[in-house]
């Protein structure tokens, strides 16, 4: 038996349709759902064991992916949204009631400043750019996963076209190091 990563995956990788503008976002509550507005495609979509995501229960990887704050307007029922850890990085919002995260700005001084991680599955209709890669893949270890599995579970997500990482992916490693080597002066502005 393979490895279960995430729904959203598991039975293979749905490509996206390469127009997709955007959608609505909406929590699991049947009474009063927290509806937020994305405009745009995705950026950097991907399979993520961090402990800090959102993932369905029963679940051992998030899918997440970032879109421009600017993008991000709360349409319905934003009272029943609060930070969920207002000293994290990602500051994000997660419905009171069901606990779905529908947005996770960043806005310190950071590379990922003026992003907002999002869950693409919450979306109301298709076509969001796929999952690409796999982050944080040890971190499904501090959730609870068996150490034994992990060799399968990182065959399963080269299987299915996610490179499995234990930080992020190298264009994005890239992108941190080179943000923080124009800080510092090591790198032209």
């Amino acid at each position: 038996m393979s490895e279960s990563i995430h729904p959203v995956v598991d039975g293979g990788v749905r490509q996206g349709s390469g127009s997709f503008q955007g959608g609505t976002l909406t929590c699991l509550c049947t009474d009063r759902p927290v509806k937020v507005r994305i405009e745009g495609d995705v950026a950097h979509n991907h399979a993520c064991g961090c402990t800090k995501c959102w993932k369905p229960k029963g679940v051992a990887f998030s899918v997440v992916a970032v879109v421009p704050s600017d993008k991000v307007t709360v349409l319905e029922n934003g009272d029943k949204l609060a930070v969920v850890d207002p000293s994290a990085l990602i500051q994000r919002h997660a419905c009171k009631q069901c606990g779905v995260h529908l947005y996770g700005p960043v806005e310190r001084d950071h590379p990922f400043k003026g992003l907002s991680f999002i869950h693409p599955e919450r979306f109301d209709s298709s076509g969001y750019a796929a999952p690409t890669f796999a982050a944080f893949v040890s971190s499904i270890i501090e959730a609870g996963v068996d150490p034994s599995r992990m060799e399968g579970v990182r065959s399963r997500l080269k299987d299915l076209g996610l490179p499995p990482y234990d930080c992020l992916s190298p264009g994005l490693m890239d992108y941190v190091a080179t943000w923080t080597a124009k800080r510092s002066g090591a790198l032209p502005a």
